[in-house]
């Protein structure tokens, strides 16, 4: 595993194992092989609602907690000051733990303001050792930049070939603050893992076209967090440290950028918050 260094001196992996919509029963046989795999960035979330699972999991693992990276993730109904600190209370009951190693705010909705005040100051009191963001556009990333003490050390985007993300990068560089790939297989879409281009890659380094996929993001320096279930597929996402993509074979990757997100709206789209309203 390689790590990044982000912007207070934390060391996080590179490559961690996301939990999205799996239930309790595929996080408790997932995560322990994961960790066996050699992965240590395990990213949850509250509204995954499966924090429990997760906790018990590593508790079980065997695996020293200084060895772990531990994120999840405050929802955008639980902004604000105080309740913030209540809903960060509840995560880290759920977890098991003393302290989280990343604390991200969901989304870029409700008191951010507020919600970004309380996270600092959890940060000043080590009980989490980064915080951070995720689905925050330019705009919002921005206004919270200017006008707070603490530069988020990670934002969470949606990136992959089809949606490279090339200015929010060079922004979130500018700044200090870590990209990190939610759905960097283009969520299986097949425009990208059958494509012939990326399998002759594939071929040339005896790696499959998800490894490609991953080893390009690792070489833009972007990080990221991966969802699978199936031991050959966990076993093949990590294995992605041993070769080298060219400048060429960077360049054709970079030709499948849509510039836009698979969904096809944004979190700047009015009806991608009527439709996250509805959620619990």
């Amino acid at each position: 595993m390689e790590y990044v260094t982000l912007n207070n001196g934390v060391q996080m992996p590179k490559l961690g194992l996301g939990v999205f919509r799996m239930d309790d029963a595929e996080v408790r046989k997932t995560v322990p092989v994961a960790l066996e795999e050699g992965y240590r960035l395990i990213d949850t979330a509250s509204r995954y609602y499966n924090e429990k699972a997760v906790g018990a999991a590593l508790a079980e693992s065997g695996v020293p907690r200084a060895d772990l990276f531990v994120t999840t993730k405050l929802w955008f109904k639980d902004y604000g000051y105080a309740k913030t600190k209540e809903a960060f209370q509840v995560s880290l009951d759920n977890l098991g733990l003393d302290y989280l190693d990343l604390y991200l705010m969901h989304q870029p909705f409700n008191d951010y303001y507020g919600a970004w005040r309380a996270m600092e100051e959890l940060l000043d009191e080590g009980r989490v050792r980064a915080i951070g963001l995720s689905n925050f556009y330019a705009d919002r990333f921005l206004d919270l930049v200017t006008h707070n003490r603490v530069i988020p050390a990670v934002n969470q985007r949606e990136t992959h070939p089809l949606n490279q993300q090339v200015d929010t990068l060079a922004l979130l560089q500018r700044h200090g603050t870590v990209l990190q790939a939610w759905g960097p297989l283009a969520q299986g879409n097949q425009e990208v893992l059958t494509s012939s281009a990326l399998a002759n890659i594939a071929a040339a380094h005896g790696k499959s076209v998800a490894q490609v996929i991953l080893r390009w993001l690792v070489q833009r320096d972007v990080t990221m967090v991966v969802k699978s279930t199936r031991v050959a597929r966990l076993r093949e996402n990590i294995d992605i440290f041993d070769f080298h993509l060219s400048e060429g074979e960077m360049s054709i990757i970079g030709g499948f950028d849509r510039h836009q997100p698979l969904a096809g709206f944004t979190h700047q789209d009015p009806r991608m918050i009527e439709l996250l309203l509805t959620l619990a």
